[in-house]
């Protein structure tokens, strides 16, 4: 019998498999490198990207064996961009999924190139697999594109400068959303669907864009509202440093709206697909209703 839980659990255990083996190719020197490397992976969190990658490739008939690679590659950048995040120079977090931030362990010197190290090994995993045919090498020039100047880090750009100039845009708003949060999550849908050839690329590309939004939207209240025992790092900082947020623009009760609404776009778009699309309904009301 489907249980989601169950589900989640199976994507999360063949995704571990793939982190594993990766940590036992790592063997950085000097030490502390491996040390503040592997830090940040073993520190827990959800990996919603990579079980998301699996789910979409399941269920358009891809070969996991296909995406696992890119699947570690995604987590590697996304736990790049949270070691970065954390520093002194970003968002100041002493905490990362209740543990000490990785500069806070290692200094910000080490945590910076753990940083690097982790987003440099996800470009060389992506450019090994361009050597598998062209829908791989379309699949990580997407990969990196999401992650790069047009995308994650175009967002974060936006999201410090609207911090230190008191810019309160809903453009500008829309555009750091796009960019820091849903470009990731976007390629986790639908790098499956450039490997399989297109089949239903835009319809994926759409749904990530939507549930990067409605992640953002969900974690923004949280912020606002959630204890650190749960979400296992400082609460209330965006609204302390001025940052632009859909809480900070629309405040909590439009927010909520907005996260029904975001909920209900993506379910819609989920219909509209074959096959067995459960697990990933699923996850939308996981990401909506979720305490941490």
């Amino acid at each position: 019998m489907y249980t989601f839980k169950d589900k989640y659990g199976e994507y999360l255990s063949l995704f571990e498999s793939r982190l594993e083996r990766f940590y036992d190719e790592l063997k950085c020197s000097p030490q502390i490198l491996d040390d503040s490397i592997k830090y940040s992976l073993k520190s827990g969190g959800k990996r919603v990207r990579p079980v998301l990658m699996l789910a979409c490739a399941e269920l358009l008939g891809v070969k996991i064996s296909d995406v696992e690679d890119f699947a570690l590659a995604l987590e590697l950048i996304h736990t790049y961009s949270l070691i970065h995040d954390d520093l002194p120079e970003m968002d100041n977090d002493d905490f990362r999924r209740g543990r000490p931030s990785n500069h806070k362990v290692f200094g910000v010197g080490n945590a910076v190139l753990a940083g690097d190290g982790l987003l440099n090994t996800a470009y060389y995993i992506l450019f090994e697999k361009c050597s598998e045919g062209a829908n791989f090498a379309d699949a990580a020039k997407f990969m990196c594109g999401c992650a790069g100047v047009h995308g994650m880090i175009a967002g974060q750009s936006a999201d410090l400068y609207c911090a230190e100039k008191a810019i309160k845009d809903r453009q500008m708003l829309d555009f750091i959303v796009e960019n820091k949060t849903g470009r990731l999550i976007s390629a986790a849908v639908a790098v499956p669907a450039i490997i399989a050839g297109g089949k239903n690329f835009i319809e994926l590309n759409q749904f990530g864009e939507d549930l990067g939004r409605l992640f953002q939207i969900v974690d923004d209240i949280l912020d606002e509202e959630g204890k650190f025992a749960k979400l296992g790092k400082t609460s209330g900082k965006d609204k302390s440093e001025g940052k632009l947020t859909y809480v900070t623009y629309y405040g909590l009760e439009q927010c909520r709206v907005y996260a029904d609404i975001l909920s209900d776009k993506c379910l819609a778009l989920l219909d509209g697909l074959d096959g067995d699309v459960q697990f990933l309904r699923d996850v939308v009301s996981f990401v909506r209703y979720r305490e941490e």
